[in-house]
């Protein structure tokens, strides 16, 4: 995975209110549908972007698969966009 894919996905609002469901912890895919006006296969194709960018992992349970937010991602990006702006606070 690469930046290109992180930065898609993070670049549509759906997506990005999807994680921030998912940072309150794991969710099904009915329970992130029912936050949003929007058909259960729309959300099945941000879900998809989003892990495909690896922004999200899923985990099967029972009958449900439940997403969960997959931080290192995020954090590798985060970092990046920290070193352009002078460094991270290890290096001067």
């Amino acid at each position: 995975m690469g930046f290109a894919e992180t930065f898609k996905a993070l670049s549509d609002p759906t997506r990005r209110e999807i994680l921030n469901l998912l940072k309150s912890g794991p969710l099904t895919a009915g329970e992130i549908v029912d936050q949003f006006d929007m058909t259960g296969a729309s959300i099945s194709h941000h879900l998809s972007v989003l892990k495909n960018a690896g922004a999200i992992d899923d985990e099967k349970k029972g009958k449900f698969i439940y997403y969960y937010l997959n931080s290192s991602v995020l954090d590798d990006v985060l970092n990046w966009l920290l070193s352009l702006k002078g460094g991270t606070t290890d290096e001067k």
